[in-house]
């Protein structure tokens, strides 16, 4: 009996790890040698390619791909249509394969918006905050919030969800962002 739940639309390859108390909606797919925590929820079409690594309560909404060499650990949240890259300058005709593909970290906690666009080869810091649409082409320090295109970095952010202002002290949990 499996310890994950998985809607009757969505297809999981041999070979994936689905850790318990993963629920993994419609129209999903997951493919073999991806590895998904306990916990999780995927929204609605979501795809998650072999060789990803996905954390422990991590939530991906609807229409998210997460692509080779994507890896997000506990706690992120990927709103609507986040949108993964692996290849900085792909082509049809020249096809590299995995050797061109460049990795993606998602640090613990982090907040990807909906519609936002993770360029590859970047890390986005812990319980940092991508603003929904965004293009991130460079790393996110940890607690910093971002947006715009390209993403720039607009203030700060507690890892309770708290915005900070001119201070890295959160009047609301009263830990000190470091």
């Amino acid at each position: 009996m499996k310890e994950y739940y998985v809607h009757e639309s969505s297809y999981i390859d041999d070979g994936a790890q689905i850790g318990k108390g993963t629920q993994i909606w419609y129209f999903c797919h997951v493919q073999s040698n991806a590895k998904i925590g306990e916990n999780c929820v995927l929204g609605q079409n979501v795809f998650i390619c072999n060789g990803s690594i996905i954390g422990n309560y991590v939530k991906i909404q609807n229409n998210v791909s997460i692509y080779e060499c994507v890896e997000l650990q506990d706690y992120v949240f990927c709103g609507p249509s986040v949108v993964f890259t692996n290849d900085l300058n792909p082509r049809a005709k020249y096809k590299k394969g995995s050797m061109g593909y460049k990795k993606t970290l998602v640090k613990e906690g982090a907040t990807l918006g909906a519609n936002a666009t993770i360029v590859c080869g970047n890390v986005i810091g812990r319980n940092a905050f991508v603003a929904a649409g965004a293009v991130v082409t460079h790393d996110v320090p940890d607690n910093a919030v971002v947006s715009g295109v390209p993403a720039k970095q607009m203030g700060w952010i507690c890892e309770c969800g708290q915005l900070l202002k001119n201070s890295k002290y959160c009047p609301k949990c009263k830990k000190e962002i470091l």
